[in-house]
């Protein structure tokens, strides 16, 4: 009797006992953390000095490689003579203190194959502000007739131009090259035939010498006319992940025009591997050696926008034209109304890239010129110009 009490006795014990013990946690093997820690170790070593055959990918899986590379940071690649000198150049440029002339002046470089069809509105334009401006003209097929006073005997030394050749970039770093034999000449603006302004002198003069930026238009399209026209070849010194698309139109600073000239090491890329039909690709010069050279060499002083309007929402292979019919002052003041930049990716998610045009961190409007007028709209825009160019 006395043993079934202190039985009963003992599992009434331990029936209080078992509802508030609490298994402590299991004590996993020390083997098991050293074996993570080795294969850890294993993979970061196999990333960072690959072997030249790739079986060692398939250790674990065949998408073991690409996973880890992933998820671990790119390792530093050590830079070619050729960019180290490069670089070296770019930094003191960007660097060396500048000080301003006296009479700061704007460079209208105009690249045409001709004569200018609103050389008559561009007088009106620069009337009265004599000292502020100079002007250079590229001709590449025919010798202009000039009819205003400020672009006579303005021409430079001009060579054939060829749409998608890197003559196009040529003859930009040509009108770049006279334009800095004159040392007034602060800010550098490309324009084409087809350009006519948007504001009065005033107005673009000051946007353009109040701030220390350049307006290149810069950005990253992943489809076929983006990164699809990138060349391995362009490798080591233009990598994919630097590879830009943009606009030709642009506004550079003197300092930004100097590193233009003195580059030889990525113009020389786009020269080379960046043709029409060149590996089965057509990429333009002119639409990617300046946003990807900045992009490199300086990504945070440009706009990464064009200040020269274009409407490409025809999505062709050039922008829509404007007509005599289409020149008005609602079309001009919608135009000049634009503070957002937009590009559109040429992949088939046709991704749209939108951010604000800021000038000196305040939203102002992106556009000081428009391009792609006919010359039949010259009378309109003559007609029109002292009401939709004021701010």
């Amino acid at each position: 009797m006395k043993t079934a009490k202190v039985w009963r006795l003992g599992m009434s014990e331990m029936q209080k006992l078992s509802g508030s013990r609490h298994r402590p946690p299991l004590k996993r093997p020390l083997w098991i953390i050293v074996l993570v820690l080795f294969v850890c170790l294993f993979l970061i070593c196999a990333y960072i000095y690959p072997t030249s055959s790739g079986s060692a990918c398939y250790v674990f899986t065949s998408k073991g490689c690409k996973v880890f590379a992933d998820w671990l940071p790119p390792p530093e690649r050590e830079y070619t003579d050729a960019e180290i000198a490069s670089r070296a150049v770019i930094h003191d440029i960007l660097n060396a203190p500048h000080v301003l002339p006296k009479n700061p002046k704007i460079a209208f470089m105009f690249l045409t194959p001709g004569s200018l069809p609103f050389e008559k509105l561009w007088d009106r334009f620069f009337q009265g502000h004599e000292g502020k401006f100079s002007v250079y003209v590229h001709a590449s097929k025919t010798k202009p007739v000039h009819v205003s006073r400020y672009f006579i005997n303005r021409d430079i030394r001009s060579d054939e131009v060829v749409w998608g050749k890197i003559s196009m970039v040529d003859a930009e770093r040509r009108l770049l090259a006279n334009a800095l034999q004159d040392s007034d000449n602060e800010q550098f603006v490309l324009l084409s035939e087809s350009c006519v302004p948007l504001y009065t002198f005033d107005y673009i003069y000051n946007y353009l010498m109040n701030t220390n930026i350049s307006y290149v238009d810069c950005f990253k399209d992943p489809g076929p006319h983006g990164n699809g026209r990138y060349s391995e070849r362009m490798l080591p010194e233009v990598e994919m992940k630097n590879f830009r698309k943009g606009a030709q139109w642009f506004s550079v600073k003197r300092q930004h025009a100097v590193i233009i000239m003195a580059d030889n090491l990525y113009y020389s890329k786009f020269r080379t591997f960046c043709q029409p039909g060149v590996e089965g690709r057509n990429c333009i010069a002119d639409e990617h050696y300046l946003p990807t050279f900045f992009r490199i060499i300086d990504p945070k002083g440009i706009a990464n926008w064009s200040i020269t309007h274009v409407d490409w929402s025809e999505r062709k292979w050039h922008p829509k034209s404007y007509g005599a019919g289409d020149v008005t002052y609602e079309l001009l003041k919608n135009i000049t109304s634009i503070d957002v930049s937009v590009h559109v990716t040429s992949d088939e998610r046709r991704e749209v890239q939108r951010w604000p045009c800021l000038w000196n961190g305040i939203q102002k409007p992106c556009y000081l010129f428009a391009r792609k007028f006919t010359p039949e709209t010259l009378d309109n825009l003559l007609h029109l110009f002292a009401n939709y160019s004021s701010p």
